[in-house]
């Protein structure tokens, strides 16, 4: 995590433009059948793991891989460093009742936090219009919570007009911040469980999504590890 972040503040800090990504099971499971999101994820200069299933699963195939960086707990670390650093951000995405408390909160928390602007996520009848906004608010960092694919493929094909220094893709992490989705115990995000708990809070939307993509992932990995084992 506090590598992720110091490779941030530095490329801001140089105005050089930084594109971030999280990657969890669903996400990956339909890279494997949609070109598009494929290639916004691949255009990226940051990827990280934010599902814990990733990491377990990378691990059972003998991949080293440290921790998991969330998308909610990075976007805490840079708010709190875009304060600090007097970085101003622009907040994009989920409905406009949710966003105005998640501005709320997120200004609470980070006394000095610069707001350059703030929209709600439902843009699409003028996308060009919405970059414009942000481009001309001054901005450094841009941080969209739409469902995916549609921020990756919104941030891969407007991140040369957007005008900012960091643009990260960060789902529903304004309905975190707003109390409006809780999140997971520690002991069920570290178990890789995380999807269960927002089955339970969501059971009519996610359930059919999770069990989809992670019995994918699951025939992935066991598929990934006897062609190891017998190779």
């Amino acid at each position: 995590m506090s590598e992720t972040v110091e490779t941030i503040r530095s490329a801001v800090a140089d105005r050089r433009f930084t594109q971030h990504v999280v990657v969890n099971v669903a996400k990956l499971v339909h890279m494997r059948n949609d070109p598009q999101l494929r290639d916004s994820v691949h255009s990226c200069d940051i990827i990280n793991i934010d599902g814990m299933g990733v990491v377990l699963g990378a691990r059972f195939l003998g991949y080293s891989v440290p921790e998991r960086v969330a998308g909610v707990d990075l976007f805490h670390e840079l708010l709190a460093m875009s304060t600090n650093n007097s970085f101003p951000i622009f907040l994009l995405g989920a409905y406009e009742d949710v966003l105005a408390s998640a501005v709320q909160k997120v200004q609470a928390q980070n006394p000095g936090l610069q707001i350059a602007g703030y929209h709600h996520g439902y843009f699409w009848d003028d996308e060009a219009a919405m970059v414009e906004t942000i481009r001309a608010s001054g901005a450094r960092l841009l941080f969209v919570a739409i469902t995916s694919p549609k921020k990756e493929n919104f941030i891969n094909r407007w991140r040369d007009q957007l005008g900012v220094d960091f643009v990260m893709g960060v789902g529903g992490t304004f309905d975190v911040v707003a109390g409006k989705v809780k999140r997971a115990p520690k002991w069920m995000q570290q178990g890789g469980l995380e999807w269960l708990y927002r089955v339970i809070q969501e059971p009519k939307r996610m359930w059919k999504r999770y069990l989809k993509t992670n019995c994918v992932f699951a025939g992935l990995l066991i598929k990934n590890k006897l062609n190891q084992l017998f190779k």
